[in-house]
Parts: structure tokens; sequence; C-alpha cells
């Protein structure tokens, strides 16, 4: 399949299979998330991989009782830094010198640009971080599809409840959403055989043409 026709096979699970995601597959799919595009490189989140079992009992109750939490085979989170600090700003400027084998002082502009992120208030960096956050699990649900790995991408849960059984609040982080990975129960998942429905190109797009 080309990768249209993985995003038209692709939906949102209802029930998983206990079949685990093979870790070649799984490590494509977290190398896509950490490739994604991100604003001015920054990254402002972490996700969390989770594949224990007990753990994911542990906030089966704080993500509402879906099924999903446990049934699939990895459960992803993904968390928001609470703020823009000078320290996070400085780390990544020192990464980039770093990788770029560039002199630090010649990030000096791109450094004060990212610096007047700091003097903006912690909510609204977090705003602004925890939708740099959505474009990377969007770039997890296409390599997902892309891997023929099921996958779910879920807000209806407590996130203060995550935070606190992950123990976020100590790691500067709140959770945003989550995303399940697997493999669909065509069994037991009563929307396995829906139609996928979307809007047309005509009604979406609208385009301003030469």
């Amino acid at each position: 399949m080309n990768l249209i026709e993985k995003l038209n096979w692709r939906y949102a699970v209802k029930r998983y299979t206990n079949a685990k995601v093979p870790t070649n597959k799984l490590n494509r799919i977290l190398e896509a998330i950490r490739l994604s595009a991100s604003s001015a490189g920054l990254q402002p989140y972490s996700i969390l991989v989770i594949e224990n079992e007990e753990l994911k009992k542990q906030l089966l109750a704080a993500a509402n009782n879906q099924p999903q939490v446990t049934e699939a085979s990895h459960l992803l989170v993904f968390a928001t830094w609470e703020n823009i600090t000078e320290e996070k700003v400085n780390n990544y400027i020192q990464h980039v010198a770093t990788v770029r084998d560039m002199a630090l002082e010649s990030l000096d502009v791109y450094k004060n640009r990212l610096l007047g992120l700091t003097a903006r208030n912690a909510e609204e960096n977090f705003n602004w971080a925890a939708r740099q956050t959505y474009i990377a699990m969007g770039t997890g649900l296409v390599a997902a599809a892309d891997e023929q790995v099921d996958a779910t991408p879920m807000e209806g849960f407590d996130s203060v409840g995550f935070d606190d059984i992950l123990k976020l609040k100590e790691k500067g982080l709140k959770s945003v959403a989550i995303m399940t990975l697997g493999y669909r129960d065509i069994v037991n998942d009563p929307t396995v055989n829906f139609k996928k429905v979307r809007r047309s190109g005509e009604d979406l797009f609208i385009h301003f043409k030469n």
C-alpha cells in the first residue's frame, strides 16, 4: 500500500488484541516522532513510552476506563513543558552548536529570539508548546499507519490523574494527549468495518490559483 492507502486503512481503533508491536516498528514510529516538525526546532515536550502492564492498569481509571489503554501494546503519553525557561533555551542552543559544530556565539541572534519566549507568561507558553506537541503526535499517527500499526489518539482522560501517577509535575511536564499503539481486534471492535468519513477535497480546501 502507498501512503494514501495506508491513511485510508487507519482509523481510531476502539478495541485491541494483546499482540505486541515489534521493536523495529516501534522504534521507527518513535524516530518519526523525534524527527517531527517543531517551531524553532525546540521540541517543548517529552513522550513517555509505556509498555509496563501494571502501570497501564494504574492509569486506566484516569483514562476514563477506555479499554485501549490496557489492551494496546504501547501507550504513548505526550507531555508538554509547563513553561519555556532560560535554562531550556540555553541547553537547546548548546545542543545546536554541538550537533552543527558551530561557535556558540554565532547563534546569539537565534538564542535571543528564543529567549523572547521567556518574557511571556507560563500559560501562554504552555498553550504554544501544547500545539507543538500535537504536531509530533500527528507525525506519530502517520508513521504508525506507514508501519501498518494501529493507533488511537485520545484526549478524553484525566490529565491531572496521569500527571500524578507518572510524577510529571516533578519533571516540569503536563500531559496533553495520549496515543495507543497495537493491532485492531476485528472481532470485538464495533467500528472496525465502518467506512472512513472525511469532508471532500472540494469542501475542505480553498484554493487561490494564479
